[in-house]
């Protein structure tokens, strides 16, 4: 367990730095993301499968690209220039989302976000990781998290209020979407400093088989339990085409990410502190069990306040897991590994994602929109039963290494 961190100590300007490039890079993305679903299926006509598959395939290549940037920045030892790489792509997407006249557009700039969101992340993650102060990591993940949620809302919120402005014209707003983008990547070149690696390190092949051995048994739980977590908690994209479906205006439909968002950025931070002092097991089975209950809501009703308090309480296990699994990600692996135990750890993620953002729509194509939360209900039970028997198993969160710089 991670000592706690002394009141004294603050986290570093970087860090800070890295939060708001999250959320300019947030307030971009979930300005198109928020709507893309809805102007999928009402002006391009895809089916709900086909949402699916296209909401899979895009975070299953940004979570299955980490692995390799992740690799490479561990072997060069440099995190910041391929989060620029990651972050400019990005930026360059915004601009297609716009101008697409067929999904096939959308698809591609669909893709290319992700790339670019591949490319970034595990290093970034990385990075946050190397910056922290000892004892302070679950605080600076939570803040990173928290900022980056702050974006998450208020892109969803100037979608809405634009399309309530200029009459549902999705393009206007998707154009828009370019200029956070933009001051995004600025900022990142501008405000982060990387530390520098020691003169000494030596570069080796961080998936060389003595250096994956590195990586022991604590680490490979996390990495299993993060798998079970994805295959609960499909993509959002459902969320939005929910409560739409029990006759929420078109205009109005970011207001779900907008207050799924707003539980996450409140609890991000204060939660992340408090794993830094509590044991990680507790922690997640409470995310767990909050999973269920917001599955069982959206199971029950597509409208009204039941509905509204299933996307609450969705968000809140999102503030109190998401930071926590990144936590226990860097506490259980080796410091000149934590790039490629991020890509690892979100490689598996990947595969598992694409598997439940398609049986999320394939259940919602067949059987209704009851049956795909229901699935998640019965994946978060699993993964609850596997934290308590691990808690029961080892009676405290798994041991990191010993720190290694």
């Amino acid at each position: 367990m991670t000592a706690p961190a002394s009141p004294a100590k603050r986290l570093p300007a970087s860090i800070w730095a890295l939060g708001f490039v999250s959320l300019l890079m947030d307030v971009s993305s979930e300005m198109i993301h928020s709507l893309l679903p809805v102007f999928l299926v009402t002006s391009l006509g895809v089916s709900m499968l086909a949402v699916g598959l296209i909401e899979g395939a895009a975070e299953a290549t940004a979570l299955v690209l980490k692995v390799f940037s992740g690799v490479l920045s561990d072997w060069w030892g440099r995190r910041k220039p391929l989060a620029v790489l990651g972050y400019g792509l990005g930026a360059l997407s915004k601009p297609l989302f716009a101008i697409a006249p067929t999904v096939g557009l959308v698809v591609t700039a669909r893709l290319i976000d992700r790339v670019g969101k591949g490319i970034r992340g595990a290093p970034r993650d990385a990075l946050v990781a190397d910056l922290a102060p000892p004892g302070m990591r679950g605080a600076a993940f939570g803040l990173r998290q928290s900022l980056d949620t702050v974006g998450a809302f208020l892109g969803p919120l100037l979608a809405m209020g634009l399309m309530l402005l200029w009459a549902n014209d999705f393009r206007a707003v998707f154009w828009v979407a370019v200029i956070p983008a933009a001051l995004c990547v600025a900022l990142l070149l501008v405000g982060v400093q990387e530390p520098e690696r020691a003169a000494s390190a030596v570069r080796t092949n961080p998936i060389r088989r003595e250096n994956l051995r590195r990586l022991g048994g604590a680490y490979w739980w996390v990495v299993a339990l993060g798998a079970v977590f994805t295959l609960a908690r499909f993509s959002e994209a459902f969320l939005v085409l929910r409560v739409q479906q029990g006759g929420l205006p078109l205009a109005w439909t970011p207001l779900v990410l907008v207050l799924m968002n707003v539980v996450f950025a409140l609890g991000a931070y204060p939660l992340g502190k408090l794993a830094d002092s509590t044991r990680h097991t507790t922690l997640l089975a409470l995310g767990l069990v909050v999973l269920i209950a917001a599955d069982a809501l959206l199971a029950f009703s597509d409208r009204g306040a039941i509905a509204w308090l299933g996307i609450a309480l969705w968000g809140l296990h999102m503030a109190m897991t998401q930071g926590l699994l990144a936590t226990m990600v860097a506490d259980t692996a080796p410091a000149d590994l934590r790039g490629t135990a991020f890509g690892m750890f979100n490689l598996v993620s990947g595969v598992a994602l694409l598997v439940a953002s398609g049986l999320a729509g394939l259940l919602w194509d067949r059987l209704g929109a009851s049956a795909t939360f229901s699935a998640g209900m019965l994946f978060a039970t699993l993964a609850l039963v596997g934290v308590l028997v691990q808690s029961a198993r080892h009676g405290r969160t798994p041991k990191p290494p010993a720190p290694q710089g």
